[in-house]
């Protein structure tokens, strides 16, 4: 990986202002319950003849996807209110799961109290349906942190289109010049990358050939990485200077 003088740093975006999250995947791990979920509900209709998906199918028919979009490449053939209403079971199905599976990315906690002692914006962006959403940030303990949470199924375009994100950054009055975003699915960083937003992706479960040819303008491992903390405190150099 490039050493962080170069490719890895955040000093331009000084001072920063907000911070904007994706959940799936960049607060927790959620992706094994989602392919679990799926795999499981699949199977019972006797969806790709009684084979059940694996990884790969998931991560490229499902992971990060918006459920419109997922219901369109599952269920080809179906009328749109059968193929929602099997996404609507599977979402119900995902919630019971969450609260015994869900475990947030290494660091997270550590963090968020960063960015709240520094006195930054933040936002949660998903596709995820608002009901996930308010769970898991829920189970997180981040309820209170959060300031905004946006949905894509409640904007014009959900991701990969940029809307999510330019209507996080229209509600809280945010420039793009001082904000950035962290993401985990090829999805999520060209919405980031077209609302005209450096991305820093976390290979949580997508190959991170995937995420740097998406745009992403470095990756870490999960919030305990160096090169983050080290891009962090050149942040706030730049923004002392």
């Amino acid at each position: 990986m490039p050493v962080l003088e170069s490719t890895c740093s955040l000093a331009k975006l000084a001072p920063l202002e907000a911070v904007l999250f994706d959940i799936d995947g960049t607060l927790c791990d959620t992706d094994p319950v989602h392919h679990y979920a799926f795999r499981e509900m699949l199977l019972e209709i006797g969806y790709n003849n009684g084979v059940p998906i694996d990884e790969d199918f998931f991560v490229k028919n499902i992971a990060g996807g918006h459920n419109e979009d997922i219901a369109s490449r599952l269920f080809p053939d179906w009328d749109h209110e059968k193929a929602m209403k099997f996404m609507d079971d599977k979402e119900e199905y995902f919630r019971k799961l969450a609260p015994e599976q869900l475990k947030a990315v290494n660091g997270l906690h550590k963090l968020c109290k960063w960015i709240e002692d520094h006195g930054i914006k933040r936002a949660a962006v998903t596709n995820a349906p608002r009901p996930n959403a308010e769970l898991m940030i829920s189970l997180l303990g981040l309820t209170d942190f959060f300031q905004l949470v946006v949905v894509g199924s409640e904007c014009e375009r959900a991701k990969p289109f940029p809307d999510p994100y330019l209507k996080a950054l229209e509600v809280l009055n945010l420039s793009r010049e001082h904000t950035f975003v962290f993401e985990d699915s090829p999805s999520g960083i060209k919405a980031g990358v077209a609302a005209g937003l450096p991305v820093i992706g976390l290979p949580t479960r997508n190959p991170e050939e995937l995420l740097t040819n998406a745009g992403a303008t470095f990756l870490i491992k999960d919030y305990d990485d160096p090169k983050l903390w080290s891009a962090l405190e050149e942040l706030e150099k730049a923004a002392a200077a």
